[in-house]
């Protein structure tokens, strides 16, 4: 759970610092384009991300199930604390509002639209996409420290 949530969360700190920050100096055209291929390949089932992805929500909800039947105390907790906010925090945005906006970017037919129109669709989906994104990294790392605190209270 630890490793699968890691790597969401440098997943999420990648498109943060590197490639959103990347392309914002696009035009409206050609920011629409690029995000729309870098998500294209995430909903065309890419299998690397598949895995981690799925594969940290599995892993955080088999977690909570398993350390609640065999933890107590403050082990307790912190597992509680971390897979929540994993799953409430960088899930649950994640589904609410990031995924919504990827959806309005594929629906998008990017070559058809007036500049008016590609600068309206870049407003209505950078801003808010970039600061769940924002929201969704601080959460991951917060929950990944607490798993790593939790591996060191149990060793």
């Amino acid at each position: 759970t630890t490793l699968l949530c890691a790597l969401v969360a440098g997943l999420v700190f990648g498109f943060a610092s590197v490639a959103m920050p990347g392309i914002a100096t696009l035009s409206d055209r050609d920011f629409l384009r690029a995000f729309k291929r870098m998500d294209g390949i995430i909903q065309n089932g890419q299998p690397a991300f598949m895995v981690v992805w799925v594969g940290s929500i599995v892993s955080t909800v088999v977690l909570v199930v398993l350390g609640t039947l065999q933890l107590s105390g403050l082990e307790l907790y912190l597992m509680w604390f971390a897979s929540g906010v994993y799953l409430m925090a960088v899930q649950g945005p994640t589904i609410r509002f990031n995924i919504p906006l990827n959806n309005a970017i594929q629906a998008l037919e990017i070559e058809s639209l007036s500049d008016h129109e590609l600068a309206e669709a870049r407003t209505r989906f950078e801003g808010p996409w970039n600061r769940w994104n924002q929201f969704r990294t601080v959460a991951a790392m917060i929950s990944v420290v607490a798993l790593l605190i939790l591996q060191w209270l149990l060793r």
